[in-house]
């Protein structure tokens, strides 16, 4: 069993990068504009690229607002603007795959929101239609979606089954009622335990459920007994996340009280007790808010050093293009990332106008490129060795990062991470506060340029 030290999660428990990229989205901007990332997907496709393809399509509307949501989404019953939407997506398609080359694969897709399955069955086999006619996808590509079985029916499952969904995400966060009310989030254990057995029924290879905790109302005592019930329910991979409560950046988290939060203690001791429940049930902690049976393909890919991160968080598939399509969505090719529009007005202008909908993005330059393999190394096989850096990069690693490693020192000395023989390798309850040891190799923190305003690392 996994056990944590509650003392020296409280000492390195500050705001830090989730590094889902590196550089950050705080460092994006807008003097990155459409044509240098046109130019950029040109350059890249070319006859000698042979690089798969991961695909993202940001669905933004959500039936209700959930209080605690800090992602980009829209709360609209209104069926004829997600009509408009959907049309401009499939415009973004047409324009996006006119630059690509006709014989690369797709060997990742997402659908994440807001809420996918807020679009009707007939609007969900519409869009999967679209999609798969204008890309190559691969037979055992991973294809997956976020969705709310608050406002599902079973017709919702069986359209994304039948387009070749073969993987589910769905949010639980808290079963129990006081806590749910509290963020407005209403969902009683039966419905979610129905949508799971639908899951099944349909053969989905993989099933994961969000957990949050730090929310209004809860204990120890109370999620001890919604992570029981998601033991019973035992899904393939369980992602449990912290929950952030940031009003002055979302204004409507300031519809949670304040004074119905959990203390840091009791945020830190809901924490531990979850860790330690989900391992000793079988459960592998992948790293930061992570978990996995043994046999699922992010514990295999852990042990096989071949895990990778992304804006969706841990996958195995890296050495993709991501191309994202919709508002906000994030794109990454090798050297930039581009983020599109925000809002639906400049999305749909930038489209009606035959151009690439970016509002801004990062052009790496050759340390980031260094420092991005560097931290992703560290956060995926939870160690690294100098001379592969060295050989790849043709640095002197001692040099280079002497400032990351006289920082590392301290947690060495907590035994979070070893240090030896020109390698450093994480430990088990360094895994936890992965976020922290990452930062010491992070460029921007290392010359006192990173302003942004990050959530806390546990």
């Amino acid at each position: 069993m996994f056990e944590i030290d509650i003392d020296l999660v409280k000492k390195y428990d500050r705001p830090g990068p989730r590094y889902t990229s590196y550089p950050t989205a705080p460092h994006f901007t807008e003097e990155f504009t459409a044509e240098n990332f046109l130019e950029e997907i040109i350059k890249t496709n070319n006859v000698k690229n042979k690089r798969d393809l991961s695909l993202y399509f940001h669905i933004p509307f959500c039936d209700t607002l959930c209080y605690f949501c800090g992602c980009n989404m829209i709360v609209s019953r209104n069926r004829d603007r997600i009509k408009d939407y959907l049309k401009y997506i499939k415009n973004e398609i047409d324009l996006v795959r006119s630059y690509i080359l006709k014989d690369r694969q797709v060997a990742q897709l997402h659908w994440g929101g807001g809420t996918p399955t807020h679009l009707n069955p007939g609007e969900i086999n519409e869009l999967i239609s679209y999609i798969n006619s204008n890309f190559n996808i691969k037979p055992d590509a991973e294809i997956s979606s976020e969705i709310d079985p608050r406002e599902l029916t079973k017709q919702h499952i069986e359209a994304l089954r039948n387009g070749g969904f073969n993987r589910i995400s769905m949010g639980v966060q808290d079963f129990n009622e006081k806590v749910q009310k509290a963020v407005n989030r209403i969902q009683p254990e039966e419905l979610t335990r129905q949508v799971v057995d639908w899951i099944r029924e349909l053969n989905f290879q993989s099933i994961n459920l969000d957990l949050m905790y730090g929310l209004p109302f809860q204990t120890v005592e109370s999620f001890e007994k919604t992570v029981e019930t998601i033991i019973d329910i035992s899904p393939d991979r369980i992602a449990l996340f912290n929950y952030a409560h940031v009003p002055w950046m979302k204004k409507h988290m300031g519809l949670i009280h304040a004074e119905d939060l959990p203390s840091p203690e009791e945020k830190l001791n809901i924490l531990k007790m979850s860790i330690e429940k989900l391992t000793s049930s079988g459960y592998e902690f992948i790293g930061m808010d992570h978990f996995a049976k043994p046999d699922d393909e992010l514990t295999i890919a852990l042990k096989e050093k071949k895990l990778y991160r992304n804006f969706q968080g841990y996958s195995t598939n890296a050495g993709t293009d991501l191309y994202a399509m919709g508002i906000t969505s994030i794109s990454q090719l090798e050297r930039v990332y581009a983020q599109n529009q925000k809002n639906e007005k400049d999305y749909f202008t930038a489209l009606d106008e035959g151009k690439l909908p970016t509002l801004k993005g990062y052009y790496l330059s050759n340390d980031d490129m260094l420092r991005r393999d560097v931290i992703m190394r560290i956060m995926c096989d939870f160690e690294l060795e100098f001379k592969k850096i060295e050989e790849k990069y043709k640095i002197d690693f001692r040099k280079y990062f002497f400032y990351g490693l006289q920082n590392l020192k301290e947690f060495v000395d907590d035994g979070l991470v070893i240090y030896e023989n020109d390698k450093i390798k994480v430990t088990e309850m360094g895994r936890l506060l992965i976020r922290n040891i990452a930062m010491n190799f992070d460029g921007f923190i290392e010359r006192n340029e990173d302003k942004a305003k990050y959530s806390r690392t546990v």
